[in-house]
């Protein structure tokens, strides 16, 4: 969808879908059918010479995020007590995957390749690249993985253990995931729908995307610009099915009402809610469900965003994040790309075209397998 914050947003308010044909492996299965892939070989921008898909994605944001959070000056030094916490599932499983093909192929072992198959190896690439000696673990709460890393680096800033966290998530395409996926006939062989009545699953996606929290009294004394406050956030898990959310939407309601107590705050400050909206069947009714459980006939602009970029798993929360703070920062809501035909099934109505307007105070849902639900609140800086 975009290298940077600028080409994202370009390609959002413009509802240039960065949906392509899988060319990046090769899946029988799944040839022709979109997925939200990065262009090219990450491996050329990130600067490492070795590692998997991930750790190259991974690489790229973290430099991104240093930079536009003017901590690129910094000394090692400067960044000893920062932390680091990312969302992945897949992990290295792209250099696991090479590791056996190799091995059937010739019999022969390449056992180097398996040094980046753990979950662990990215954020542990990523921390020793730049010299983070803070805090540092990894979330792994299937599509929720990224938003819940946002919310433990809050607290690790709460509870002092740092002044800088860099947080977010990362997955990159696979076979396992794009098979598995398939063997469970939830993707769409077109492009996905959140929201329409015609809908017929989701469109597997990858990236990274990397926020830098700080303690608001840290970030004046550098003079750091500030794109937002995270007022809230709230997480549950329901567990009501290894990959269904609960119908009626308790699992993510509960999470939203958590949130905005969280923040303070009550329903009819929210002025945008980007959805997990993945258009699956079941998810886009928990979820519809649930919003209107909390918003009533008031409800505020609502979108999903996986119409342009696919579902990134353990990125997704973060990717979504983002695109949440550009739109309240351009005080633009995005459109549900997709959606051609309102399902009235569906007690809500996504946007069909970006709107226009004040955005003070914006939520972002995130829905993983499991029952594992996380909302976060952010608010424009006072």
């Amino acid at each position: 969808l975009g290298w940077s914050l600028d080409s994202t947003w370009e390609s959002i308010v413009n509802a240039r879908r960065g949906l392509r044909p899988l060319s990046c492996l090769d899946s029988p299965r799944f040839t022709g059918w979109p997925v939200g892939e990065v262009p090219g070989d990450p491996a050329e921008r990130s600067g490492l010479h070795e590692g998997s898909r991930s750790d190259h994605l991974a690489m790229i944001a973290m430099r991104d995020a240093i930079f536009d959070a003017g901590l690129d000056s910094a000394a090692h030094d400067g960044l000893a007590r920062a932390g680091l916490v990312l969302g992945v599932t897949t992990g290295g499983l792209s250099t696991t995957e090479r590791y056996l093909h190799t091995l059937l192929k010739s019999g022969s072992p390449v056992f180097d390749l398996m040094r980046f198959h753990e979950c662990d190896t990215t954020g542990t690439t990523v921390a020793h690249r730049f010299g983070l000696r803070g805090p540092r673990t990894n979330v792994s709460t299937a599509c929720a993985s990224a938003a819940s890393a946002i919310s433990t680096a809050r607290d690790f800033i709460y509870r002092g253990l740092a002044d800088i966290v860099f947080a977010g998530g990362v997955d990159s395409l696979t076979r396992l995931t794009v098979n598995g996926f398939q063997s469970l006939k939830i993707c769409d062989p077109a492009a996905c729908r959140p929201f329409d009545r015609n809908r017929r699953g989701m469109t597997l996606g990858e990236g990274a995307a990397i926020l830098v929290l700080e303690r608001a009294e840290h970030a004046a004394a550098r003079g750091a610009r500030v794109w937002a406050r995270l007022a809230g956030a709230g997480s549950s898990c329901d567990g009501y099915h290894a990959t269904a959310p609960a119908p009626d939407g308790a699992g993510v309601l509960k999470a939203m009402r958590r949130a905005l107590a969280d923040a303070g705050l009550d329903a009819g400050a929210i002025d945008y809610v980007n959805a997990h909206g993945t258009g699956t069947i079941e998810n886009d009714s928990a979820e519809s469900a649930a919003l209107r459980s909390l918003f009533g006939t008031e409800l505020p602009p609502v979108s999903s965003t996986k119409g342009y970029h696919g579902h990134a798993l353990a990125a997704a929360g973060a990717i979504e994040a983002i695109i949440s703070i550009l739109a309240m920062h351009h005080g633009v809501a995005p459109a549900n790309v997709g959606l051609e035909e309102y399902d009235p099934t569906l007690p809500i109505r996504p946007l069909k075209e970006p709107v226009s307007r004040s955005l003070r105070t914006v939520m972002s849902n995130s829905i993983g397998f499991s029952g594992n639900n996380c909302v976060l609140v952010f608010q424009q800086r006072n």
